[in-house]
């Protein structure tokens, strides 16, 4: 059957593909996964963009972990009044800041409709002082997207130059292809050079070819590259053939009876 959750993420769906800004979807991998996740925020920023976090990973996955900041209210904490925006949002060198979130995204399928929509009028209110919303989500949920996964736009993996960081991007993407994403874009964080990166992406996307079918789009190095252009660039929402792979995994997944949930769309 179709999951419920495509009526759930219907609402972020319209929301997040108003521009601006610029609504993403972020997995970090490797050693170094919320550092890097952490350098390709600052990248995109660096590019005259405002960039706010909404972070749904917890615990040492979370970007609070890294930045020795406290958990701090959720944003669930909206719905029922128990904090108001302008105290969530917390304050990060060189970004417009970083709002916890993975109560929020846990509890969105269970909402009634008016908590629902106060929690989307939330998320508006942020998107207005950004230009670019990273949804920064934990690789190990990547089996299991959130809503605000499911309702992104744009999926970005940022892969770390090494062997773990290759060994979790290929197993995100394809728990990620599994859940119906077509194209994904990656940026490659901590090689030691240009040559590095493009053998690096290029052995990833091979591998991805060959044994998940679905299309890697080269963002670019995380430390030199421009990964706000690519990003909010309209072909990065999908590729030619994104449409056509998600609707004929959703066939054959219909077709065995063993459709957990509905695809991520473009």
């Amino acid at each position: 059957m179709i999951d419920v959750r495509e009526d759930q993420a219907a609402g972020l769906r319209r929301l997040f593909r108003r521009a601006p800004p610029t609504v993403v979807a972020m997995y970090a991998t490797g050693r170094h996964r919320a550092h890097n996740a952490l350098r390709a925020a600052h990248g995109i920023a660096g590019q005259a963009e405002r960039v706010i976090v909404i972070d749904e990973a917890h615990g040492e996955a979370s970007l609070a972990h890294q930045l020795a900041l406290p958990e701090g209210p959720d944003l669930l904490s909206v719905v029922d009044g128990r904090a108001h925006l302008g105290g969530l949002v917390q304050a990060v060198p060189g970004l417009a800041g970083r709002v916890p979130a993975a109560a929020a995204a846990l509890a969105l399928p269970l909402l009634d409709e008016n908590r629902r929509d106060a929690l989307l009028a939330a998320i508006h209110q942020l998107q207005r002082r950004a230009g670019f919303m990273l949804i920064h989500a934990a690789s190990a949920g990547a089996d299991d997207p959130s809503p605000f996964v499911y309702a992104a736009p744009r999926r970005l993996v940022v892969a770390e130059a090494s062997a773990s960081g290759a060994t979790e991007a290929y197993r995100v993407i394809k728990q990620l292809a599994a859940a119906g994403a077509g194209s994904l874009h990656v940026a490659v964080a901590r090689a030691r050079s240009r040559e590095e990166a493009a053998e690096f992406f290029a052995s990833l996307a091979l591998l991805v070819r060959r044994h998940v079918g679905v299309a890697l789009a080269w963002l670019g190095e995380v430390e030199r590259d421009d990964l706000a252009g690519g990003l909010a660039h309209p072909a990065a929402e999908s590729s030619p053939r994104e449409a056509e792979h998600a609707f004929l995994r959703r066939l054959a997944a219909l077709g065995s009876r063993q459709m957990a949930r509905a695809p991520l769309r473009r």
